[in-house]
């Protein structure tokens, strides 16, 4: 997964609007709110940033 520094700098989780984190072992963002816990998936170095797309931590 290639996404810059910068980016993940910028980047919130659209359900609570908290910091994403990458987890580049399996090419998704999770957020880094407990109580939310979402993970989206990147596909092709693209962030899939839809609620309806994440899966539940």
């Amino acid at each position: 997964m290639k996404i810059d520094d910068w980016l993940l700098d910028i980047l919130a989780c659209p359900a609570c609007k908290s910091p994403l984190r990458a987890v580049p072992d399996v090419d998704e963002l999770a957020c880094t709110s407990e109580s939310c816990g979402l993970v989206y998936p990147v596909r092709d170095d693209i962030p899939v940033l839809l609620v309806d797309e994440a899966r539940k931590a």
